[in-house]
């Protein structure tokens, strides 16, 4: 059997490889910090995961795929921006979470421990990861050209609502793998720095996504063994990682 350590590598190069590429996404469409009240969103999940031990991942699950569905529909209701709305659910969210989450297993909540990964759990996880990246990877142009023009896109027959709502399950199903190795506190940096990094390095937009991919499983490699080696919380060690990533992309911008 595969041990806790080599399993944690693997499931942070899956989900930290699939957020970076999902940040590059979110970056373009000016939405990098909507992961963060999505993975605040996640804390009542998480809650109960702690309590009634059981993955963190699946315990969060349902808590931001019902964020995520609201936003959307909110959304088409109100015409107000998402971002608006995403800070109306996260505080919600975060709300319900003291109310039921024990003092002693707060870190656990926030920063996430991806040393406690399962096998089966770190199998599933990379799984889902992988789909998730060939979703976005097939409805990637047209959230792009979505973005840049809507009303282009239905000209040209893209059902953007249709596109939309699956973007945004995409973003909750990968804020709800990524509380499992940084918690619900620290998603949007796990998306977003990467993708802010590879934007400037990047020429196009095929090095910008995959360059952020690649930025996100690296940093998740490099915390992860610098967990192994100071026993600092992996996911606080992957978030410096990236943005010491970041800090070296802006000397080095072309």
């Amino acid at each position: 059997m595969i041990n806790s350590f080599l399993l944690s590598l693997i499931v942070g190069v899956f989900i930290g490889g699939t957020a970076g590429y999902l940040g590059s996404l979110m970056v373009s469409k000016k939405m990098g910090l909507i992961a963060g009240p999505l993975g605040h969103l996640t804390l009542p999940g998480i809650a109960l995961a702690i309590l009634y031990n059981f993955d963190v991942s699946l315990g969060a699950l349902p808590f931001v795929i019902l964020g995520a569905i609201l936003i959307w529909f909110l959304e088409m209701k109100t015409d107000l921006p998402e971002e608006s709305l995403t800070a109306v659910i996260f505080a919600t969210g975060v709300s319900l979470a003291f109310l039921i989450l024990p003092a002693k297993e707060l870190e656990t909540a926030l920063v996430g421990d991806i040393v406690k990964v399962s096998f089966w759990g770190a199998v599933i996880s990379s799984l889902v990861s992988l789909i998730i990246f060939l979703i976005l990877r097939k409805i990637y142009s047209k959230i792009i050209f979505s973005s840049i023009s809507e009303d282009l896109a239905k000209v040209e027959g893209i059902d953007t609502k249709k596109y939309n709502f699956i973007y945004l399950l995409c973003i909750a199903i990968i804020v709800a793998l990524g509380v499992k190795i940084v918690g619900g506190f620290l998603t949007a940096a796990l998306v977003a720095i990467p993708a802010c990094t590879s934007k400037n390095l990047s020429k196009n937009i095929f090095q910008y996504s995959y360059g952020a991919m690649i930025i996100g499983s690296l940093s998740a490699i490099l915390g992860i063994l610098l967990y192994k080696f100071s026993g600092y919380p992996a996911g606080p060690l992957i978030i410096l990682v990236n943005s010491f990533f970041f800090i070296i992309s802006v000397f080095l911008r072309r």
